[in-house]
């Protein structure tokens, strides 16, 4: 059925469950899983040196952040007895780097988690889920 799985974190609570559902479901099908952390761009209206020093402070917290979330994942992977890949997709927005990476790796399915933001919460917030489900060409498992 699936043959490589794609598991997306923001490093939330809820992405480590959804992961855990992702490698429960890859070790059922013997599928092969990769993990990746998308972190968005760095935006600011600051120049000159302050900005690259905010933006060298961005990038150390980013990758900090991302290699916590998926050394997680990773640990998660070991206890039920798989491998998982691991892949950080940085100056991207989430969706469209869970996507990439997708194609990148030939992933056939993406497990990711959703927040289920409704009314202005979602009007203002977005939903990197709905997003994802939007662009993806393979199935999406939303875990809530």
């Amino acid at each position: 059925m699936f043959k490589h799985i794609l598991i997306a974190t923001d490093g939330s609570e809820l992405a480590e469950r959804a992961a855990a559902h992702g490698l429960e479901l890859g070790k059922l099908l013997g599928a092969s899983v990769t993990a990746v952390m998308v972190t968005e761009p760095w935006s600011t209206m600051i120049t000159g040196a302050t900005a690259q020093t905010f933006y060298e402070e961005y990038a150390k917290a980013t990758a900090h952040d991302a290699a916590r979330a998926l050394a997680a994942i990773s640990e998660l992977a070991k206890k039920v007895g798989l491998t998982c890949a691991t892949s950080h997709v940085k100056e991207q927005y989430p969706a469209e780097g869970i996507i990439a990476a997708c194609k990148d790796r030939g992933c056939d399915l993406i497990v990711m988690g959703s927040h289920g933001r409704r009314g202005l919460a979602k009007l203002f917030l977005g939903s990197e889920a709905a997003k994802v489900l939007t662009l993806s060409t393979v199935p999406v498992l939303i875990c809530r």
